[in-house]
């Protein structure tokens, strides 16, 4: 990287730009994190207490967590919702990204790429409540429902998960068209259709060689949809239920209701690395690093 950059801008832009990006490294991703673990591993104390005898590190604020079973099963709950979220993302964007990258005409694949990008020229908040207002017990599903004749009753889509699925799965779908667009539009159309040629299925041809060619992208797309699905707020928060909290929820509560910033340190710290675990099993599963997910 460092001989492709000082050949491409010479020795002193090229050292200015890894100066930079030294210093926005250090400033905006390291001192912060740094910061929350040293928080998380001291105890929540008056100010007048800070730097006394009772502010060393300890695995309290840990032992709150491991010890409290509610926040345990919300934890894993998130989990495994985000996983759920990033694999119907995937199988809603699969099709599509194929389609815009082989299928349709640079006119059509623009109109499309552009109708998928237009709402999120909206702030997130109003998106999630545009779904709040399909969603609502009386809203326009409902009674869209209704009017077919399909349910004699209003169904309360905000009473469990669907809500939040739903909205997540629309909130990140770009997050994973974009990397399978770019993965499966680079591969050489004549593959796919020498595979036809041979007598392969359409299953077997994505099977054995689209979707190996897409590995990257579908990695980075999982990765990136799993760690903003873990680490939402706004979306469970307006679409869910008392009973689908989300563990950001969690850590909300501790830092700005409970103003335990502490705890709620320890807390984001787990979540932070739930998504570093989540990134490496990703890369292994798909069997590529960190180069082929940043092409």
């Amino acid at each position: 990287m460092w001989q492709q950059l000082r050949n491409r801008f010479g020795v002193p832009l090229t050292m200015a730009i890894v100066a930079l990006l030294g210093i926005w490294l250090i400033v905006m991703v390291l001192l912060p994190q740094w910061q929350m673990i040293d928080y998380s591993f001291h105890p929540s104390l008056l100010p007048a207490e800070r730097g006394g005898e009772k502010d060393v590190w300890s695995l309290t604020n840990y032992a709150t967590f491991f010890n409290n079973d509610i926040h345990l099963a919300i934890f894993f709950k998130t989990i495994w919702s985000s996983v759920l979220v990033t694999v119907l993302t995937l199988i809603v964007s699969y099709p599509l990204a194929y389609y815009l990258a082989k299928v349709a005409t640079p006119g059509q694949a623009a109109l499309c790429l552009l109708l998928l990008i237009i709402p999120f020229w909206i702030n997130e908040i109003l998106r999630t409540f545009a779904w709040y207002i399909i969603f609502a017990f009386r809203g326009p599903l409902n009674e869209l429902l209704f009017a077919l004749g399909l349910i004699d009753r209003p169904i309360r889509f905000l009473n469990g998960d669907i809500g939040v699925l739903v909205g997540m799965v629309y909130a990140y779908i770009l997050f994973m068209v974009f990397p399978l667009y770019n993965a499966i539009e680079s591969l050489d159309s004549n593959q796919i259709r020498a595979a036809r040629d041979l007598g392969a299925g359409w299953g077997r041809t994505h099977r054995r060689i689209v979707i190996p060619h897409a590995k990257p992208g579908i990695a980075t797309g999982c990765i990136m949809t799993f760690m903003l699905a873990a680490g939402s707020y706004a979306v469970p928060a307006l679409l869910g239920s008392p009973g689908s909290r989300w563990f950001t929820q969690i850590i909300y509560n501790w830092f700005f209701e409970g103003g335990d910033w502490n705890q709620g340190a320890a807390y984001a710290f787990l979540l932070l690395v739930l998504c570093i675990v989540f990134v490496t099993v990703i890369m292994r599963i798909f069997k590529v690093g960190l180069g082929d997910i940043a092409k």
